[in-house]
């Protein structure tokens, strides 16, 4: 598992790996079922980030995490959330328009809203957060998001015949994810308490059934933008002291 691992943090992250890790395949499919670890090492590596900067002001060193996080990450599911407002927005209800829309690499007004709106909660839940030196939140969110991708490939068809995510749902061990996914929530629920892990398993459910109704299943891009809004639900979440 530990080339399932690496090839995990490969996708997710711009972090080194070794070289000559497969692509695609079986080894892809497993990987998913590594997605709550690496998401592990984000949480840890923004952790440690925003406790190299302990001692400067809360906005700014929110501002320094939600910008680690992103260099990370390398924006990737910020592309995915920005697609998917766009197709939500363009399609209005038709499939096939809303499916060509995702393809559409230009940014419109919608994925310019969805992102800035995104990522201002994002810094305004870490400076509360941060302000009461609340960690877990910062580490566990990127766990659960990451389980969030795991969960929907579990429980959704997904609706693209080509692509890595295609490969990703074909090849997903369904034994050791629902494992995988399982020992996250357990886990996360210790962390972050029962209220916040629940808050972000009633999101996965509600966004999954937004993709069913507009897109017939899920795409690469709406994983993304559930690992986006996941997180933001629990670092909002913990902000409030819910």
């Amino acid at each position: 598992m530990i080339t399932a691992f690496w090839v995990a943090l490969r996708f997710l992250t711009c972090l080194p790996v070794p070289r000559g890790l497969p692509h695609g395949g079986p080894t892809a499919g497993h990987s998913v079922v590594m997605y709550p670890l690496a998401g592990l090492v984000i949480g840890a590596l923004c952790g440690i980030g925003a406790a190299l900067f302990d001692g400067v002001g809360e906005g700014l060193r929110a501002a320094i995490v939600v910008t680690l996080w992103v260099a990370l990450t390398g924006g990737l599911h910020l592309d995915g959330l920005a697609d998917w407002a766009d197709a939500w927005a363009g399609g209005r209800g038709d499939r096939a328009k809303s499916l060509a829309l995702l393809e559409d690499p230009h940014a419109g007004t919608m994925a310019i809203v969805a992102l800035v709106l995104l990522l201002l909660m994002k810094f305004a839940a870490l400076t509360e957060a941060l302000g009461s030196q609340a960690y877990a939140p910062l580490i566990l969110a990127p766990v659960l998001g990451r389980t969030a991708v795991t969960l929907v490939l579990l429980t959704t068809p997904y609706v693209r015949m080509a692509g890595l995510g295609s490969e990703l749902a074909t090849n997903l061990p369904r034994r050791a994810a629902i494992g995988s996914t399982g020992v996250a929530f357990v886990v996360c629920a210790f962390g972050l308490g029962v209220f916040a892990t629940a808050g972000a398993l009633a999101t996965v459910y509600l966004l999954r059934r937004f993709m069913i109704a507009h897109l017939g299943g899920c795409t690469g891009d709406t994983l993304g933008a559930t690992v986006e809004v996941v997180e933001a639900v629990i670092l909002v979440t913990a902000a409030s002291g819910l």
